[in-house]
């Protein structure tokens, strides 16, 4: 059973920065996609970041673009969410979630088999 664990949640201040950890708990032979959600009290999920694992290219929401950065380490099956000058508005439970199959749907919680626990992300001074 494939577990993904997440690390890196916190408190961070206004125009701080935080970084978000995955990693997968067992070698996937085959990962198409990891990507970042984030879901705000009263919100549904949403999509935040996706790297595609073969060839590392990435897409974001507009409101995370020029300020996160998503990477991967195919070595150790980890992907990472680099959140720079975040805002209040970035507070929120951030989930790293992960595909085998190709999908077009990236952007929809429902294309992914498995998922982190969540991490608390809150911005406040």
């Amino acid at each position: 059973q494939v577990q993904l664990v997440e690390s890196g949640g916190g408190l961070v201040q206004p125009g701080g920065s935080l970084r978000l950890s995955c990693a997968a708990s067992v070698q996937i032979s085959h990962i198409y996609c990891m990507s970042w959600f984030r879901q705000a009290p009263g919100k549904e999920r949403e999509f935040v970041a996706r790297i595609a694992w073969r060839l590392g290219i990435t897409y974001y929401a507009d409101s995370v673009k020029d300020r996160f950065l998503i990477s991967r380490n195919v070595t150790s099956n980890t992907a990472h969410l680099q959140m720079n000058r975040v805002r209040p508005d970035d507070t929120a439970v951030y989930y790293c979630a992960l595909a085998t199959k190709v999908d077009s749907r990236y952007m929809s919680p429902s294309a992914y088999e498995y998922w982190g626990q969540g991490s608390q992300v809150t911005v406040s001074a």
